[in-house]
């Protein structure tokens, strides 16, 4: 991890184009400004985490079952058979 020192205005450039400036520090918190493509999505970490559990969720969620598929696939094709 890089760990810089920065001065209230200060700005810090990530690629060409990030920018992550130093807008207010008080004893417990400091605040910064992010400005970024709206192509790059920027998060809080624990909202970022939240997003990644429930796309696992979601994920699991979505796994078909094959197999149940599949039988039921059999059972269409046997059903319309001639004689069934």
């Amino acid at each position: 991890m890089l760990v810089l020192t920065r001065k209230v205005g200060e700005a810090i450039h990530i690629g060409d184009g990030i920018v992550i400036t130093l807008v207010e520090v008080d004893a417990k918190s400091c605040r910064i400004g992010i400005q970024a493509p709206s192509s790059v999505p920027v998060y809080r970490a624990e909202v970022y985490t939240r997003i990644q559990e429930e796309n696992r969720k979601a994920l699991r969620a979505a796994q078909p079952d094959l197999g149940a598929m599949a039988k039921m696939f059999r059972k269409k094709e046997d059903e319309s058979k001639p004689g069934s």
